[in-house]
This record gives structure tokens, C-alpha cells and sequence, in this order.
């Protein structure tokens, strides 16, 4: 061997040069441990800081909705033009492919159904499925102002609690019921309190006024939540005016996979998001990649 061989002398200690480490490029999170940086890292791209995350976690509550009666069919040709996945841990043993590569942010919360109060939940997985499952995020609802506001929050801190103790991050969705005020005094309260009390990233509603405050004080990551399905044109220009005013992604589930053509839109959702391609631009891109395939 050569260090055995007095070679030594042939080594580089590059002692002219300093040991640097680099900021970690998520907001919040640069003090976090390895092993949770490194599962952020999966879900924020590191290149542009951003995540398009795809949902379809929405049968845990509502049942086959619309476009996702069929996961198989509807869901596997977009997995690749996702950085993550939001998903039940049904849906992931039973459909999705062991060899995808994409990031998995797991269902963590349930309990009631459409028929019922939804906030009412409790967390619903247990921490060692999450590992079991190479989860790189679990995700959580937090009914600020709802009936079980109180639940749900102490539902999101034992979470937390839990996946620190695994290195795995907590994603809190800040759910807004049918008598919730949607606007931006109620998204940097909602916000606020579940980054104070610890989760990693949170999921939230944009607000055309003053959604920038809310992603400023709100010491973590924010994503958007696609919400209701809209007009192509119109789910592009929220995804661009929410990145442009400080979101760091979005997670789009009925604007991706019920639009005219879902492989299509999620590909310009991406562009929007990773390229900060306009609109306009990203809407000629849909339109595109559809006739491409007419």
C-alpha cells in the first residue's frame, strides 16, 4: 500500500485552502440534523430551491374523487414530471411502482369523512410505517379556527415530535373549512403558529391580496395548495404570482390531474416553478406538448 510504502509525502492537505460548509438552501432549515436536510433536499430541488409536488392524497377523506378512480391509469404517467408525492400509504403499497425515484410525503392525519366534521382527526400512521415507507415527509391538517383546532395542532406537534426523533420533516396543511375568512390575516396567523411550533414546511392557500406578507413572516417554506380546479390559463398565473411573491412551491392535485390534458399540465406547472417561465409562455407550453400528442 502506498502509505505503507513512504509515499507519503504525495498526499494533498490542500492546507492553503479553508474548509467551508455551505448554507443549506431551505428556508429554516439550515440548523436541522443530516438526515432531515437530506430529505428536505428530495422535495426542494436544490438547483432551483423549489418543489412541484403532486397530490392525490384526497381519497383519504372524500373516496375516489374525480380523476382518481382510477391512480393506475390517471396518476403513474405523471410521477415522473413530479418532485414529490403526496399520498396515502394505501396508494403507495398498492400502486405506486417501488423503483420510482420521486420523494414521498405521507398522509399522516384522518379520521372523519366528507359526511362528517373533518377536523376532527388524529394522527393516523404510525412513525415506524413513515420509515418503513422511506418517507421524506409526513404531512398533517391544522384547522386553525376549526371545531378541533386545539386537536389538530397538538395532532401536528407530536408529529413533529416524532419525526424528529427519525430525521423526518413534518408538512403542515393549513386547512381552511366552508366559514374560514380565506385572507392573508388568516393565512400569517395559520401559518405562523404551526412554524412556531415546529413543522418544517407548510402548505397553505394563496390570497391574491397580500400573500407576500404571509410567506414573509413565516420563518419556513411555503407551498401553495392548488385548491378548487380552474381554468388552465388561471392555475398557472396562481402558481406564478404565488412563487413571485415568496412561495417555494406548489402542491397541486385537481388543477393537474382534471385538467384537459394532466401530463401536459403538470409539465407546464414545472416550468412556471422551476424555469419562472410566465404564464403566457407556460400556457403555449400546455397547449404544445397537446398537440404534440393530438
Amino acid at each position: 500500500m502506498a502509505d505503507l510504502d513512504g509515499n507519503q509525502e504525495n498526499k494533498q492537505f490542500y492546507t492553503d485552502i479553508p474548509q467551508t460548509t455551505g448554507a443549506f438552501h431551505i428556508k429554516g432549515s439550515n440548523s436541522l440534523d443530516w438526515g432531515m436536510k437530506n430529505r428536505l433536499a428530495r422535495i426542494f430541488n436544490p438547483d432551483s430551491g423549489k418543489t412541484v409536488m403532486l397530490a392525490f392524497d384526497h381519497g383519504y377523506f372524500q373516496g375516489p374523487t374525480t380523476g382518481l378512480e382510477r391512480v393506475d391509469i390517471t396518476i403513474l404517467p405523471l410521477i415522473p414530471y413530479a418532485d414529490t408525492l403526496m399520498l396515502t400509504r394505501g396508494i403507495l403499497r398498492s400502486v405506486i411502482p417501488p423503483s420510482s425515484t420521486q420523494s414521498i410525503v405521507l398522509r399522516a392525519s384522518g379520521g372523519p369523512s366528507i359526511l362528517k366534521e373533518l377536523s376532527n382527526e388524529d394522527i393516523a400512521v404510525d412513525i415506524e410505517d413513515s420509515v418503513r415507507l422511506n418517507a421524506s415527509a409526513m404531512a398533517v391538517q391544522v384547522f386553525i379556527g376549526g371545531d378541533y383546532e386545539q386537536q389538530s395542532v397538538i395532532n401536528m406537534t407530536q408529529l413533529v415530535d416524532m419525526g424528529t426523533r427519525y430525521g423526518i420533516p413534518t408538512l403542515a396543511v393549513t386547512a381552511v373549512g366552508k366559514d374560514m375568512v380565506r385572507d392573508a390575516k388568516y393565512f400569517r396567523l395559520a401559518t405562523r403558529m404551526c412554524a412556531e411550533l415546529g413543522a418544517h414546511y407548510i402548505k397553505t392557500y394563496y390570497v391574491e391580496d397580500g400573500f407576500d406578507t404571509v410567506t414573509s413572516c413565516c420563518p419556513v417554506p411555503i407551498v401553495i395548495a392548488g385548491g378548487k380546479k380552474r381554468p388552465e390559463p388561471e392555475a398557472l398565473q396562481m402558481a406564478y404570482n404565488a412563487i413571485q411573491q415568496g412561495a417555494a412551491g406548489v402542491d397541486m392535485g385537481r388543477n393537474i390531474f382534471q385538467a384537459e390534458s394532466p401530463t401536459a399540465m403538470i409539465q407546464a406547472v414545472r416550468a412556471v416553478v422551476h424555469a419562472n417561465e410566465t404564464p403566457d409562455k407556460a400556457f403555449d407550453l400546455y397547449t404544445t406538448l397537446i398537440n404534440q400528442t393530438a
